[in-house]
């Protein structure tokens, strides 16, 4: 049987839904330094909005008997989050937020990769979230275009295409890195995921432009059927 995942109305902590945590991180963070700032920040946010729901970053989890690290771990009354976060950027250099502060971001080249990291986060919380008091999300942020954008002409056998994140593209099954000529990036996913692009901030020039991906995960083990889109 199939699953669909749908982030709609999802919460964190079981308390405030995501989409708010990210708005109100969005008001005072239009731009982060480093993924740990991000991390920081996030927690922060989703304490002023629940302060009921407990952040713990970098938290030992075990699965399939061998312990791993989560990037934050936020425990609610009744229903635990887990959540992995990748902060992608392009070089980007100004002044943004209230008060205004300086940033320089660093071109991280590699995009190819930063989509192979992304679905390897989606598939350690697929491992991560196993009880039915639990659930995950895997945050991506970028300034990056070309990770959002759908793929020119030219790129259809690039050795990623597999793991490609663009706006209306679905993950589901298994992923082969170079047509599965590199088994150690080979990724299979349990469930369905349909990927929508939300914004997220705005910053004059190049690069200027945020958007932000997330991926639901339930703790749900229906095996997905299919391959993924080529498009």
């Amino acid at each position: 049987m199939t699953r669909t995942v749908m982030h709609d109305g999802t919460t964190v902590g079981g308390r405030v839904p995501l989409g708010d945590v990210m708005a109100q991180l969005a008001r005072r963070r239009p731009i982060f330094h480093s993924e740990a700032d991000l991390q920081h920040a996030f927690a922060q946010s989703l304490w002023e909005l629940a302060p009921d729901v407990r952040s713990r970053l970098e938290v030992p989890q075990r699965a399939e008997g061998k312990a791993e690290y989560l990037d934050l771990l936020c425990s609610g009354p009744s229903v635990s989050t887990a959540i992995e976060f990748k902060y992608f950027t392009r070089s980007w250099a100004g002044a943004a937020g209230t008060p205004a502060e300086e940033y320089e971001l660093k071109n991280h080249a590699a995009t190819d990769l930063a989509r192979l990291h992304f679905v390897r986060d989606i598939v350690r919380l697929e491992r991560f979230c196993h009880r039915s008091d639990q659930n995950g999300f895997a945050i991506l942020l970028t300034n990056a275009a070309s990770l959002w954008s759908v793929p020119g002409t030219g790129r259809e056998q690039s050795r990623d295409r597999d793991f490609r994140i663009h706006q209306g593209r679905e993950l589901v099954g298994k992923l082969l890195w170079a047509e599965g000529t590199y088994e150690r990036n080979t990724c299979t996913l349990r469930g369905r995921y349909p990927l929508r692009w939300e914004s997220y901030s705005e910053q004059a020039g190049a690069g200027g432009e945020f958007r932000y991906l997330v991926v639901p995960v339930s703790p749900e083990h229906d095996t997905a059927e299919g391959s993924p889109s080529p498009t």
